[in-house]
């Protein structure tokens, strides 16, 4: 057998042990760190459009997440690296959660997180360039989130959640940025009232 035909064994053998959950983190490590809009369509379990909003996300690996929808409502969720801010200006509150916290209710943060032990509490297999992460308990809020790419892109991000809806996320004008960016900085306003969650505490 030549070096090249051994070579190209071992490269076929690798890619048919490969697991979906090691392709998706291939996929993520690939673009590790990035901003873009969203186009946000929320569906019923009739597929009626129930709601359509905007906004921007952010992913920064490791452990960084920005989401910020502007419309119809404005929310806000960041992750700074080791707490995740959760914000409603509407009713000025915010809380705030550790990110083990986080990953134990919402496949999402697996996104922008490595820890082997995490992505053990989930299921994720493959279809035509998406990957469906669904919790393999059943107390999550969220019953799965798939994520489809364009290339090593991410193109496309959608959740499942308890009451059957679907929300769909289109990603657009995607640029790079790092994990120090500022848009991973929470500080609450004045005036908002602060829910600490991180070791059962009430602010």
């Amino acid at each position: 057998m030549t070096r090249f035909s051994l070579l190209a064994l071992v490269w076929v053998a690798g890619s048919a042990c490969a697991s979906p959950a090691s392709e998706l983190q291939a996929k993520l490590d690939a673009n590790p760190a990035f901003q873009a809009k969203f186009q946000q369509t929320v569906t019923d379990a009739n597929h009626k459009v129930i709601q359509s909003g905007s906004g921007v996300l952010a992913l920064a690996q490791p452990n960084h997440f920005y989401w910020h929808l502007t419309q119809p409502d404005e929310s806000l969720i960041v992750a700074d690296g080791k707490d995740v801010w959760i914000y409603n200006p509407f009713a000025e509150e915010a809380s705030v959660l550790t990110l083990d916290q986080a990953i134990a209710t919402s496949p999402m943060t697996l996104l922008v997180h490595r820890d082997a032990a995490s992505w053990q509490q989930f299921d994720i297999s493959e279809q035509d360039s998406c990957f469906t992460i669904a919790p393999k308990t059943a107390d999550s809020g969220v019953q799965q989130v798939s994520v489809c790419f364009n290339g090593n892109q991410l193109s496309e991000i959608s959740l499942n959640d308890n009451q059957s809806n679907i929300s769909r996320f289109s990603l657009s004008e995607q640029k790079p940025i790092s994990a120090d960016d500022v848009i991973f900085q929470f500080t609450a306003p004045d005036g908002v009232s602060i829910d600490d969650q991180r070791n059962g505490a009430h602010e």
